[in-house]
């Protein structure tokens, strides 16, 4: 067996790997989903803290459909997730009595820090666009 046929072998395996798990995280990701909104039924409310993870699979939904039709992971969508997280997590730091101040600052800087990455990775990718396409399906 020659070099390129070995390549090509393995390509393939890996983007029937690829789909795969696409396949079990999207999967997981309804059912986590589906889970939340009957929790939410069952208690007949719905928290800021809940939507906000409704949001969460949300993006993890679209990150898997963007993988699925482009083969390339949008970082963006990582990074908005980690703020919706924070967002969530402030959220609770700050439904306690007495409101632990040094969690709260952290987690609004570790919030400002990442919203300034997400400005510079759109502002680079808006000035410095990629032309490269994948020789992988």
């Amino acid at each position: 067996m020659n070099s390129s046929k070995i390549d090509q072998i393995g390509n393939a395996l890996v983007a029937v790997f690829h789909r795969l798990a696409l396949f079990a995280i999207g999967a997981a990701t309804v059912w986590a989903a589906l889970g939340t909104f009957s929790d939410l039924f069952h208690q007949s409310r719905a928290t800021v803290g809940d939507l906000l993870l409704l949001f969460i699979y949300l993006e993890i939904g679209a990150m898997v459909g963007i993988y699925f039709k482009t083969n390339h992971m949008p970082v963006r969508f990582l990074l908005y997730i980690a703020i919706t997280a924070l967002t969530r997590h402030m959220i609770d730091v700050m439904s306690h009595a007495p409101i632990n101040v040094v969690e709260m600052l952290s987690v609004a800087g570790s919030t400002l820090v990442i919203t300034i990455s997400v400005l510079l990775i759109r502002f680079t990718s808006a000035r410095f666009p990629s032309d490269k396409k994948d020789d992988v399906a």
